[in-house]
């Protein structure tokens, strides 16, 4: 996640080994396009509104929970995210590495029997930009606002019964570990804490049960772990607009269901970003998140009928 949240952040070099550790090869991630097969079972929650291919419903493929999930994959189109290096000196983008995240995720909870909405299924935006929302190849701050707005209403008109988000870290060399943050501020606060402590936890568990030592950086109000677009607004508002409240003027639709955002690894530190190009590390993250949101509704006593 950038310092300004959707801006592209720090580019900070290093070069590696280029082999995880326990033996496992950083099998390089690309862009993966959804199989034709997914694209079938798509329903936009809302095409007027959305980006095509953006804010997508799917069913569950077996059983079904009549629950609903929303996955943000962050950042996307113009919005690169995050800028690091593997070992092996490739330079990688935040918003190439959440959606493969995102897209394995959501197969695992439809598995489980769940729908699933997820805020994007290609490397795009997630809102309909106009012509005041890009500068060129950039996104201005209202283009960046708008994004990270839609987000949360893809999430309120997809009915979601829970949402997290998926971004990775970007600081100095030495920066590392897994952080996921929750907003204290909204009504379901001790819903949002609930479902972060479930996400940190199995998430770090399924990331070094491979013995990649992620340092644990536990669990944070979402106001520590970047800020939002506007500097003067921004401070003033003090959350992430995916988990944060409204205030009227700077941010009048938040998700209105409980969530959790997640950072598992910092793609500026040349290990942990060989791990989250891979797809075994992508999919390792997934399975943390499924299992987590699992035990989130399992604990409510909301099973499959």
């Amino acid at each position: 996640m950038s310092l300004i949240w959707g801006l592209a952040a720090a580019v900070v070099i290093g070069v590696g080994a280029g082999v995880l550790s326990g033996g496992h090869s950083a099998s390089r991630s690309h862009v993966r396009k959804p199989p034709k097969r997914l694209a079938r079972a798509a329903v936009p929650v809302d095409a007027s509104y959305f980006e095509p291919s953006a804010c997508m419903a799917y069913a569950p493929t077996h059983g079904n929970r009549h629950l609903t999930v929303f996955l943000d994959a962050g950042h996307g189109g113009l919005d690169p995210g995050s800028i690091g290096r593997t070992e092996s000196g490739k330079t990688i983008y935040e918003a190439r590495l959440t959606l493969p995240v995102e897209l394995d995720a959501m197969a695992l909870l439809r598995a489980r029997g769940f729908r699933v909405v997820v805020s994007r299924t290609r490397d795009t935006s997630v809102a309909r930009l106009t012509k005041a929302d890009v500068d060129g190849n950039l996104l201005t701050a209202a283009g960046v606002h708008a994004d990270v707005a839609a987000r949360a209403q893809c999430a309120n008109r997809g009915h979601a019964d829970a949402l997290v988000g998926i971004y990775f870290d970007a600081g100095a060399p030495n920066n590392a570990g897994s952080v996921t943050g929750y907003d204290a501020a909204r009504p379901f606060a001790a819903k949002n804490l609930r479902l972060a402590k479930l996400v940190q936890h199995d998430v770090l568990t399924a990331m070094n049960r491979h013995g990649w030592g992620i340092p644990n950086e536990g669990v944070q109000l979402d106001g520590g772990l970047g800020s939002v677009v506007n500097a003067a607004a921004g401070d003033a508002y003090g959350h992430l607009m995916l988990l944060g409240p409204a205030k009227p003027g700077w941010f009048n639709t938040p998700s209105m269901m409980p969530g959790a955002l997640i950072e598992p690894l910092f793609i500026t530190d040349p290990f942990e970003g060989s791990i989250a190009d891979s797809s075994l590390g992508q999919h390792v993250i997934a399975g943390g998140i499924a299992e987590a949101i699992t035990q989130y509704f399992d604990a409510t006593g909301s099973h499959t009928n």
